[in-house]
């Protein structure tokens, strides 16, 4: 079974895809809640080249890297990459003005899928009102 996460941006798909890859936009909206940050993130993105963004509570409690290797690049379409022995690909659909982007991962076997959804669903959420927040609507 594979977890779907998705949101809509009320934004053009090249400011979708620029802020998604943008190491220092990266730091900015990867967070699923607001005691957690990321202190950095790192993108070679081509297909091949690697990623990873450190994240971290923000009271230093804990820590992990979330870390892989792009296995598909398609400027402003998609973007799939391998994470571990798991794997995830996301979407840019654009439609009106707006672009869906949809994220399909594997779910590891630690944490409930529900807790894994959710946490997936509030990063990209957030990425979306990062991303209007800096387009201004």
């Amino acid at each position: 079974m594979r977890i779907k996460v998705a949101t809509t941006v009320a934004a053009p798909v090249d400011a979708v895809w620029r802020v998604y890859t943008n190491p220092d936009d990266i730091m900015k909206w990867n967070t699923a809640s607001p005691d957690w940050h990321t202190t950095s993130a790192k993108v070679d993105l081509r297909e091949g080249g690697e990623f990873t963004s450190r994240m971290e509570a923000k009271d230093g409690s804990m820590g992990f890297d979330f870390a892989g290797t792009y296995t598909k690049i398609i400027p402003q379409e998609r973007i799939e990459y391998v994470f571990g022995d798991r794997s995830a690909e996301v979407e840019f659909v654009p439609a009106s003005g707006r672009v869906e982007v949809r994220v399909t991962f594997d779910p590891e076997t630690t944490f409930p899928v529900e807790h894994q959804r959710d946490g997936w669903q509030a990063i990209l959420d957030n990425f979306a009102r990062y991303v209007e927040k800096r387009q201004g609507t």
